[in-house]
């Protein structure tokens, strides 16, 4: 049984949703990368995908599984940490989450990270 799932926010188009009560610390997803090398980001920056991407070293990466689709929040209820060995990125609870919450990320990587990013956020 997935414990994730995609949906419309209502909002901020797709989102990603608890499927159950998820404990905070309990992993929920690992991601495979797609990693695009500096000098081919070049030509797909002006692209869609450039809203999907995580910085990856000095390169960007496209998370497979649900993994470029959680939105943005300056209070997230999920984190995520790069294994540059496998080449993933894994997701885990940061709080608590009940069945039917939208399941966020901080997009600067840390939690308590509220730094400006490239768009205007609405939390």
């Amino acid at each position: 049984m997935r414990i994730i799932y995609i949906k419309d926010t209502g909002k901020y188009g797709r989102g990603i949703y608890a499927a159950c009560d998820i404990k905070k610390g309990e992993f929920i997803e690992e991601a495979p990368l797609i990693v695009i090398p500096k000098d081919e980001w070049k030509q797909m920056r002006k692209s869609i995908l450039s809203n999907y991407v995580f910085q990856w070293g000095e390169h960007k990466a496209i998370a497979l599984g649900y993994g470029s689709l959680y939105n943005h929040s300056y209070t997230p209820n999920a984190r995520y940490h790069t294994n540059v060995d496998n080449c993933t990125i894994l997701f885990y609870a940061f709080s608590d989450i009940k069945t039917g919450d939208e399941i966020t990320v901080n997009y600067n990587g840390d939690p308590y990270d509220n730094s400006p990013l490239w768009f205007d956020v609405i939390d």
